[in-house]
């Protein structure tokens, strides 16, 4: 029971520490100041688009914080959208710039090792730059639990991490860089990969960062 209570104690610590650093982030930086920041995410639209042209799809973008994807998402016709985030402060700036349309948006704040998803409520997951900052074995089996619980059969799943050649750390944290090979063995087998891709992001003072994109299909 004593073990039970610290770990439980140890989680909810850890999820604090997060959210408060993330809150923190996006208080005290513009959204265009931050080093994911791009005006569109085209590599992700053009994969959402090839994976799921059905405009009634339902799509979760996981980490979205103050990303344009969603507005994007939305000028395409998208109509079942949901944007998760750890960070409150996030997700209020991405409503209120978004203004009336934030209501076409199911938001969520939570940290996604522990959100409450509904079982298989998506045909495609979406993560720009989430995963790479789960540095335990822990954290990253529990993210790869929500999404086969959270995503339908058949449905589509699109993660982008740093590749080889991208960043040690990123806004202060320690992450995980990967290859095809390697991100595809954090999900295994039950994931077939369809396409991976590498892309060099543009920070917005012009430094460049490789990010790996992988996109499955759960069977």
């Amino acid at each position: 029971m004593h073990f039970l209570l610290s770990c439980l104690a140890s989680e909810m610590g850890n999820h604090m520490d997060n959210k408060h650093h993330w809150d923190s982030v996006y208080q005290t930086k513009a959204a265009d100041a931050v080093s994911w920041y791009s005006p569109h995410l085209e590599l992700s639209l053009r994969l959402i688009q090839q994976a799921t042209p059905n405009l009634d799809a339902s799509i979760i973008d996981v980490g979205g914080g103050e990303s344009t994807l969603v507005d994007d998402l939305i000028a395409l016709g998208y109509q079942h959208l949901s944007v998760l985030d750890i960070s409150q402060a996030a997700v209020d700036g991405a409503r209120q710039r978004l203004g009336k349309d934030a209501a076409k948006v199911d938001w969520l704040v939570a940290d996604i090792t522990q959100a409450a998803l509904p079982e298989r409520q998506y045909d495609l997951w979406h993560d720009r730059a989430v995963f790479h900052f789960l540095t335990t074995e822990e954290q990253r089996l529990a993210y790869v639990r929500q999404v086969v619980r959270a995503v339908k059969p058949g449905g589509h799943v699109i993660v982008a991490t740093f590749g080889p050649q991208g960043p040690e750390k990123c806004s202060g944290l320690d992450v995980v860089r990967y290859d095809p090979e390697s991100l595809h063995d954090e999900f295994g087998t039950r994931f077939r990969l369809v396409q991976s891709t590498t892309e060099l992001h543009e920070t917005p003072w012009g430094a460049s960062q490789q990010f790996l994109y992988c996109y499955c299909r759960i069977d």
